[in-house]
């Protein structure tokens, strides 16, 4: 099972995204655009596991104790770099709570054998891809791209976007199936956060 760690987002946010992404596709076509149903808030990819490990990995989520995380989503950006586009992302802007529940899950996750995170917590959340990885940091290839330049020229003459304000009170264990025209999510535990 290929499976990763995250929060889901409401409703309202998810429809304000879509509406956004409606009036700003049209000028990046040939990236992969990510499906409104298909956003969330990734805390930690872990990777393929069997059916055991992943039971091991459900306990170990279970024992995580948090509280509640406010989060909002607004503004955008590009992965590596503006000038390297190879990630579409809007903003997330939220208290330290929300690295410290990635962190809990990287340590919880990593007494099973997973490997931690190297790099420090980057919340966002995938709107285009221009193919590769949705990674935040530098990647060899990574370069002057002209799949988002019309995009990025609109976007100069717009104000920042705001999608909202949510209050997280739980997250996911999901698992992603690599399917034709993209990836499909099935939440497989969910884990409050009181």
């Amino acid at each position: 099972m290929r499976i990763f760690i995250a929060l889901d987002i409401d409703d309202a946010i998810r429809a304000r995204l879509e509406q956004f992404l409606n009036g700003v596709r049209g000028f990046a076509p040939d990236a992969r655009w990510v499906r409104p149903e298909s956003m969330h808030v990734t805390l930690k990819f872990v990777g393929e596991k069997p059916s055991e490990a992943v039971e091991e990995i459900k306990r170990a989520l279970h024992a995580i104790r948090a509280g509640a995380i406010e989060i909002v989503f607004r503004g955008y950006g590009f992965f590596p770099t503006a000038k390297a586009p190879r990630v579409f992302w809007a903003g997330i802007g939220a208290g330290p709570e929300l690295a410290a529940l990635a962190k809990s899950a990287d340590e919880a996750t990593a007494g099973l054998g997973v490997p931690r995170e190297e790099h420090e917590f980057s919340p966002h959340l995938t709107l285009a891809r221009r193919g590769g990885s949705g990674a935040p940091r530098w990647r060899k290839g990574d370069g002057g791209n002209p799949v988002f330049q019309r995009l990025q020229k609109r976007l100069e003459t717009m104000p920042a976007p705001e999608f909202g304000t949510m209050t997280a009170r739980e997250f996911f264990l999901y698992q992603s199936q690599l399917m034709q025209g993209g990836a499909r999510y099935t939440k497989i535990a969910r884990f409050e956060l009181a």
